[in-house]
């Protein structure tokens, strides 16, 4: 990776690393969420699903399918950070100056869709484990863990059943990335050069990463749920279009932001962990001689 004010190259995992580190913090979150956006009826609030997992399932269920959430933020995050840094350090090298939002943009959407295409098959994983609990004794999957989930769909269902949802999870990839690592990179430099806060300091780094996470909340929300939805079917044939009909018509435009509170309050400290601990392997300089 490479920061856009120096010409320092960093390691290429440092941004799955740190997507690492914060899914072990907001797993419980993402957990909660994805039970909100996969619930046949709305009204149900964050800590209350929170509480039901606990007191229905036990305390450890909260990190149900915490191995295909790490093996997702190994692949997606750290191809999409990857390929975004590299590609930011191309531009600079070739052009031997800090790229604008008219550059980052296209790089950050080229990113996110790889970072989407490698991360879907544990992204598929990682739905159903998380989801496994709700459903009808007849219908569970009870993956042992992440390896064993890919190994069990390629074999009932075929490899293709692991790009399930590809469409709304590279849509997603290309929003996601565009609107978080984009609007770090932006917010970082308007806080420096407008308020003339310190780019070394945590305040700094905190303070664009919400802002970052507020962004990322609001654009990801309806490819997010949409895309829940179909990794989470059994083998129906609806499509992502067809699913958002069918939504729009029986659910309505709320739909679209279904969970987007429980989204923000999972993706706000994912967002914040992710880009602190991403300043801290930077400074510290992790992995490199």
């Amino acid at each position: 990776m490479v920061s856009a004010n120096s010409k320092t190259q960093y390691p290429f995992w440092y941004g799955g690393a740190s997507s690492m580190v914060a899914c072990l913090v907001t797993h419980p979150l993402d957990l909660a969420k994805v039970r909100l956006q996969t619930a046949s009826k709305p009204g149900q609030s964050l800590f209350s699903m929170i509480y039901q997992i606990v007191a229905k399932e036990g305390p450890t269920k909260i990190y149900s399918g915490l191995t295909a959430s790490l093996l997702r933020q190994a692949t997606y995050s750290t191809t999409r950070f990857g390929v975004y840094e590299f590609l930011k350090e191309s531009y600079i090298k070739a052009m031997h100056g800090t790229p604008g939002m008219s550059v980052l943009l296209p790089i950050s959407m080229i990113a996110g869709a790889l970072g989407g295409l490698v991360g879907n098959p544990s992204d598929v994983v990682n739905i159903r484990m998380q989801n496994d609990s709700t459903l009808p004794a007849d219908q569970k999957r009870n993956y042992r863990n992440a390896f064993d989930g890919l190994y069990r769909i390629c074999k009932s269902e075929g490899p293709r059943s692991l790009f399930r949802g590809l469409s709304p999870n590279l849509v997603r990839g290309v929003l996601m990335t565009a609107s978080q690592v984009v609007t770090y990179d932006g917010a970082k430099s308007v806080l420096m050069d407008q308020l003339s806060m310190d780019p070394a300091k945590k305040s700094t780094h905190f303070s664009a990463s919400l802002i970052a996470g507020l962004v990322a909340t609001t654009v990801c929300s309806p490819a997010d749920v949409v895309k829940t939805r179909i990794m989470n079917s059994k083998g129906s044939g609806q499509g992502a279009l067809s699913i958002l009909k069918s939504a729009l018509k029986n659910e309505g435009v709320g739909f679209m932001f279904r969970g987007w509170l429980p989204s923000f309050m999972r993706l706000g400290p994912h967002t914040i962990v992710t880009f602190l601990v991403l300043e801290q392997l930077r400074n510290f300089r992790v992995g490199m001689m």
